[in-house]
């Protein structure tokens, strides 16, 4: 599993995390479709907090975009842990490609439940944490979904 670092240079893991149901979502500043993710993420991540959701931004900026992080998060109003050294060997090492935004569904064990290639909407967000917290209503979600393209 990837080790990334937050704006502060501390080092993480997901098994940091295990326990708690992982939203980990790849993005970047200057991607239009992860800016539309933001606000829904954040708001995610104020909802589900006191369930034992955690939502972590890895961003992919290199080192020319990386100072554009800190005004991107105020600018979305970011509630959730920022990771700045993520790239691509990390998305493909959990199955998720090398396009993003791209998202990954970590589950209680530390295991990758689902991942969502492309934007993700507000009803599958939410249908995936609910899922995931053991609230089984409607359809389980699809393992893979890919809306790279829409």
């Amino acid at each position: 599993m990837p080790v990334f670092r937050d704006t502060n240079g501390q080092e993480h893991k997901l098994s940091e995390y295990q326990g708690k149901v992982v939203v980990l979502n790849f993005w970047a500043t200057w991607c239009v479709p992860c800016q539309h993710e933001m606000p829904m993420l954040a708001a995610a991540q104020k909802h589900y907090r006191d369930r034992g959701i955690v939502v972590i931004g890895a961003s992919v900026d290199d080192e020319k975009t990386r100072e554009n992080v800190g005004p991107f998060a105020t600018k979305y109003k970011i509630n959730f842990p920022l990771m700045l050294n993520a790239n691509t060997e990390n998305m493909k090492a959990l199955g998720l490609g090398e396009t993003i935004p791209a998202t990954a569904f970590v589950d209680k064990d530390g295991r990758v439940a689902s991942r969502v290639l492309g934007e993700l909407s507000r009803s599958d967000l939410n249908h995936r944490i609910e899922w995931m917290l053991g609230n089984r209503r409607g359809k389980e979600p699809p393992a893979l979904v890919n809306n790279l393209g829409k």
